[in-house]
């Protein structure tokens, strides 16, 4: 069964290959990162990675039986006991639930060791994969937004009753 795991600098050669094989997925739902991201890609590792230890980032891999990577749930901009939550998904693992079960158990996380009390989200309006993980997981449509000029949903999710608890919705 697939773990997450926080992200390490030892994690770096199945990443930057997760990132590389789903390239072309991901940029059918979201913004590309652009070919400037894989070329520089130890130099921005290292920039995240000290994001992490700094406490304004967090940033999960989820491992494969196999060691390789089939996922990502990134908390980013965390401030004042929130953060924007992200994830991804590799293509040969979509629609087998690792994302809800992913962003279930980061939810349940970061009560328990970052200490933050909501998460927010936001998935374009075309992307339903990804807005129905986010309904799944118990989070609640809040507004509108345009993602990379397409429209999106903005969505939110309070923790505070996750607190201790020993699992979530």
């Amino acid at each position: 069964m697939p773990g997450l795991r926080r992200l390490r600098a030892d994690h770096a050669p199945a990443l930057l290959a997760f990132e590389r094989e789903n390239r072309a997925w991901f940029a059918a739902s979201v913004p590309d990162r652009g070919d400037d991201w894989f070329a520089d890609f130890d130099e921005r590792l290292r920039a995240l990675l000290a994001e992490q230890e700094a406490g304004v980032c967090h940033f999960h891999v989820l491992v494969g039986t196999d060691g390789g990577i089939l996922g990502r749930v990134n908390l980013v901009d965390v401030e004042q006991g929130v953060a924007d939550l992200g994830y991804r998904i590799a293509e040969r693992a979509a629609g087998q639930g690792l994302a809800t079960r992913a962003v279930r158990e980061v939810c349940a996380l970061v009560t328990r060791s970052y200490g933050l009390t909501a998460l927010r989200a936001a998935a374009t309006v075309d992307n339903a994969a990804s807005r129905a993980v986010l309904t799944r997981t118990g989070f609640v449509h809040t507004g509108e937004t345009r993602l990379d000029g397409r429209a999106g949903l903005t969505f939110r999710r309070d923790l505070g009753g996750l607190r201790g608890a020993a699992h979530t919705p």
